[in-house]
């Protein structure tokens, strides 16, 4: 049972990631003609497509992808529970756990978009589409810290303090639902 718990945990936990960056994807204005998000859209189409047309967009935030990525961390915890123990039960706590979950996704999601621009700026250095992708991804957030932080011998920290902020955010979960936090 334990293969199968983390098997659906992990590709609940994928799909929900895919789906909080194709948004983050939209709300930047990143480029769609480039591969990954090409292979972003792609995954996450064939089930997005369909709710689009009941759900429009509210501005610059897919509400479909939104919603679908809800659903699937609220219903995540009560079918874990149907593999482990044989229960399938909703409560409106699950609604809460939901929201929590897609909230620590979403930290989780922009922790390693930027862990992964800091690691290709060494490697690539500017020169491949998925850099430039994240560049357009992480830059709202670096940007403002950077102003504060300036470059120091030409090494910018800011990729380090959006990594703190996230870490002190985490703890900020970690402190109001201690009950909750440590199930997401």
């Amino acid at each position: 049972m334990l293969t199968l718990t983390f098997l659906v945990k992990t590709l609940v936990d994928l799909y929900v990631m895919v789906l909080l960056l194709r948004i983050w994807m939209q709300w930047s204005r990143s480029d769609f003609y480039n591969p990954l998000s090409q292979f972003v859209v792609k995954i996450t189409q064939p089930i997005v497509r369909p709710l689009r047309r009941i759900l429009p967009a509210l501005g610059p935030i897919d509400s479909a992808s939104l919603l679908l990525a809800f659903l699937l961390t609220t219903l995540k915890y009560p079918l874990l529970m149907l593999i482990q123990v044989g229960a399938f039960a909703i409560s409106p706590v699950n609604l809460l756990v939901g929201l929590l979950a897609l909230l620590k996704s979403a930290g989780y999601l922009v922790f390693w978009v930027v862990i992964i621009r800091a690691l290709m700026s060494w490697v690539s250095q500017g020169r491949s589409p998925v850099d430039y992708l994240l560049f357009q991804l992480t830059e709202p957030f670096m940007a403002p810290i950077r102003r504060i932080i300036p470059a120091m011998g030409g090494i910018d920290f800011s990729a380090m303090a959006v990594i703190l902020i996230l870490y002190l955010l985490n703890y900020l979960g970690m402190d109001l639902f201690p009950e909750f936090w440590f199930l997401l």
